[in-house]
């Protein structure tokens, strides 16, 4: 099992690390986050673990409002056009040992993780104060740079800072500038935590409710209709069928985008292509996020709805035996 909260927060202690600590619901982007700390007044990170061609895995933290162009983040660091993608959920529960949502530099504090690069926002250094979940997407954790920069060399780890939206020509005459941080080797998965996402279930309410001990309920097969067949094959299950999912949004926009447009502008379909191609490259990452987001908030439905079911059921078992 890798580190919890808690345990984190006791370390970052045991390091006379300062930093401010703020319960809220349970969050899964950016924009839900900053509902509930966003008017405090510090900087706000969105954190995305990728993977190359070889399962090399990034982590990459940058602030809320930066452009991460992954095509050019992936000629940066040496890996050719396309090089750099999502990682799968796999990676995120076997080697940084989080659920999904909760991606952080602090999850490199797992043995796990060693192998994994981190790639830090330049612009963290400008902020007073720096917004990161601390392993768990139901608290954020508030710090310096400077705080953070202690918390990784007490792992072993020399902070790199790099300018993400730079956009250096990389040729023959000019190698790749962050070649440097391209991971030596592919991260040993750990063992997988058990996949029951509690801090992926959002909260109706903040009070705890009482624990109770329920007979195992075993949910009885739905027969669907055909349409319903067809909705639910297209529903992600996996890192690797959203990445499926969102080629084929881009497949079934791309010839009624060059169509209706070229008929616009009078203009040949094979020129617009590339227009096209470069606009897939920029919102494949925001797409593939989202669809991650929505994927989780749908397994976290699901979670609750059979929980409720269990717990219902559990109740009135209960009372016919009175």
């Amino acid at each position: 099992m890798g580190y919890t909260k808690e345990q984190l927060l006791a370390r970052l202690q045991e390091l006379n690390i300062e930093f401010s600590c703020y319960d809220h619901p349970v969050v899964l982007t950016v924009e839900e986050q900053a509902k509930h700390v966003g008017h405090l007044g510090g900087a706000l990170s969105k954190n995305l673990l990728l993977k190359d061609k070889k399962h090399r895995l990034y982590v990459v933290s940058a602030l809320a409002g930066t452009k991460v162009d992954m095509k050019i983040l992936s000629q940066r660091l040496g890996l050719g056009k396309g090089g750099l993608r999502m990682a799968p959920e796999e990676n995120l529960l076997e080697v940084l040992q989080v659920p999904l949502g909760c991606v952080t530099p602090f999850a490199l504090l797992n043995e796990s993780a060693s192998a994994v690069s981190l790639l830090l926002d330049q612009g963290f250094k400008s902020k007073q104060s720096c917004y990161f979940h601390p392993l768990t997407n139901d608290v954020t954790i508030a710090l310096s740079s400077s705080n953070l920069d202690k918390f990784l060399m007490s792992i072993g780890r020399q902070p790199a800072y790099v300018d993400l939206e730079a956009s250096p020509v990389v040729g023959k005459d000019n190698p790749p500038d962050l070649a440097d941080l391209v991971p030596s080797g592919v991260p040993n998965s750990a063992e997988p935590i058990e996949k029951v996402t509690p801090t992926n279930v959002p909260r109706q309410n903040d009070v705890p409710k009482e624990k109770t001990c329920l007979p195992e309920v075993k949910a009885k097969p739905k027969v669907q209709n055909k349409g319903a067949e067809k909705t639910q094959s297209k529903i992600p299950t996996n890192g690797a069928n959203v990445e499926k999912f969102v080629n084929d949004v881009f497949d079934i926009m791309s010839p009624l985008f060059l169509s209706e447009v070229s008929k616009k502008l009078n203009v040949k379909q094979e020129e617009l292509s590339s227009i096209f191609d470069g606009f897939k490259e920029q919102a494949t990452i925001d797409l593939e996020s989202v669809t991650t987001s929505l994927k989780n908030a749908a397994y976290t439905a699901g979670f609750e709805a059979g929980f409720e079911t269990m717990l219902n059921s559990g109740l009135k078992g209960q009372a016919s035996r009175k």
